[in-house]
């Protein structure tokens, strides 16, 4: 839930400094986040507990003040998103790992739009030599870590 929370909140930032069709294409990732979050939600329910809350705010890993840095925030989001996908895949089993394979990809296809070109092995940031994690409010645990 904190990865997409971050990822929700980074596309709002960036969302701003975009035109055109990467501005189309931001708000297409950005419903695509919420959509996630939301069956997120309705999966920690339906096992019995209580979603996480976004926080009010989350730090950025850049300033963003420009159209170039809004794609490559965009880019690492969608890292970072996948990072997380990447561990539920690892560790869930059924439906949920179907559920988080097919989440990582989505991720995975958004970040080669954004960049341009893709990364080996996304999901896996050590073998991909991208970051892991996601924004996180200051002071707070990284939503990569749950």
């Amino acid at each position: 839930m904190a990865a997409e929370h971050a990822a929700i909140y980074g596309y709002g930032v960036l969302g701003a400094r975009l035109t055109g069709e990467r501005r189309n294409q931001a708000r297409d990732a950005y419903q695509a986040h919420r959509s996630q979050r939301d069956a997120l939600r309705r999966s920690v329910r339906g096992l019995g507990g209580e979603p996480e809350a976004a926080a009010p705010a989350y730090g950025l890993p850049f300033p963003v003040p420009d159209q170039e840095a809004a794609i490559r925030l965009a880019a690492e989001l969608e890292d970072r998103v996948a990072a997380v996908y990447a561990d539920l895949v690892a560790r869930a089993e059924a439906d949920l790992r179907r559920d988080a394979a097919r989440a990582l990809r989505e991720a995975a296809v958004r970040a080669v739009r954004w960049r341009g070109r893709g990364v080996p092995f996304p999901g896996l940031p050590e073998r991909a030599g991208t970051a892991s994690g996601a924004p996180t409010t200051p002071g707070a645990v990284s939503p990569g870590s749950g």
